[in-house]
């Protein structure tokens, strides 16, 4: 009869923890990608959202400060935008992080090869080594969505006191800057799921035999 490890959730969080205690520089590296990403969508969003708000408000001096900080506005418009250029840096940085995320959890998987084929050896099913990955990324995601959407959504009020004054502040939009933040988390966590994916399947393949015959 085949052995099958067979741990609970609480279980498997618990050795996902211990593992990032474990690697914590690199769990770092890879938690501040994610923060640096999440940070700058947080950003531009909430910036937008401030944007609109001033816009929304009819004041003309607020629209002309907006004008001459480099925002088109045309006659009948409700709304900012983000331009076709902030879209695609966006974009990129966001790829940028999942590169760099999908790496650092490769080199993670090359770190461990003799835990992995151990846990294999003992009789661990596929579907619990990809889960013990997906929790990793789950908490460094969840760590760096929030403190990056906390950075990112600071940046932008204290960039736009500064370029358009105490006014573009009053009675700000709370639930869409709550909005903004909410998906700017939401993206991060995703983030860091989607690159661990592809690591978490090769570790998942992995040979007992050959991990255990892998030189550290």
């Amino acid at each position: 009869m085949s052995r099958l490890i067979v741990l609970p959730w609480s279980k498997s969080l618990e050795i996902a923890y211990k593992s990032i205690r474990a690697r914590f520089f690199r769990s770092l590296v890879t938690t501040v990608t994610l923060v640096l990403a999440v940070a700058f969508l947080a950003f531009s969003q909430i910036s937008i959202d401030i944007a609109d708000n001033m816009l929304a408000s009819g004041n003309a001096s607020l629209c002309q400060t907006l004008m001459r900080c480099g925002y088109d506005i045309l006659p009948g418009d409700t709304s900012i935008g983000a331009s076709p250029k902030q879209r695609w840096i966006l974009t990129l940085s966001l790829l940028v992080c999942v590169v760099g995320i999908i790496n650092a959890q490769l080199m993670s998987v090359t770190e461990r090869f003799r835990e992995i084929g151990t846990m294999k050896c003992l009789g661990a099913l596929d579907r619990f080594i990809v889960r013990i990955f997906v929790m990793e990324a789950a908490m460094q995601g969840f760590a760096g969505a929030i403190t990056g959407a906390f950075i990112g959504g600071l940046a932008a009020f204290l960039t736009a006191f500064i370029r358009f004054g105490s006014e573009a502040l009053i009675s700000p939009p709370w639930q869409s800057f709550m909005l903004s933040i909410t998906l700017a988390i939401i993206a991060g966590i995703s983030l860091s799921l989607l690159g661990v994916l592809y690591p978490a399947v090769v570790a998942a393949r992995m040979q007992p035999v050959e991990a255990m015959r892998v030189e550290q």
